[in-house]
């Protein structure tokens, strides 16, 4: 059975950033979520395109970490990679409804 990006972007729900304490799929931290065709062992790769909330985020390579251990986590999935990326640029407007309002931003 095919593995589905939004059960992939659920398991990345996980991974929580330490500053904010919210997880990165709901600060919208996620840009995009490739799965792979099913291979002969049943698993998929996953390729995960994600920004920081700034370049210059302590922890990034956190959350980078995180999001490979949860997203290999699955038991559905191989090798996850991936790549931070800077363009387009994180904004709080990435962010869900839940997230905003544990923030305290309207």
């Amino acid at each position: 059975m095919a593995l589905a990006e939004d059960k992939v972007r659920e398991a990345l729900k996980q991974v929580i950033d330490p500053e904010l304490f919210v997880n990165i799929v709901d600060l919208g931290l996620i840009y995009v979520c490739r799965v792979g065709e099913e291979k002969e062992d049943g698993l998929h790769d996953v390729e995960i395109e994600m920004t920081m909330t700034s370049p210059m985020c302590p922890a990034g390579p956190q959350l980078v970490a995180g999001t490979k251990a949860a997203a290999e986590g699955m038991d559905e999935v191989d090798v996850c990679t991936v790549k931070v990326v800077m363009d387009p640029p994180w904004s709080p407007d990435l962010m869900t409804d839940d997230a905003r309002d544990h923030l305290g931003i309207f």
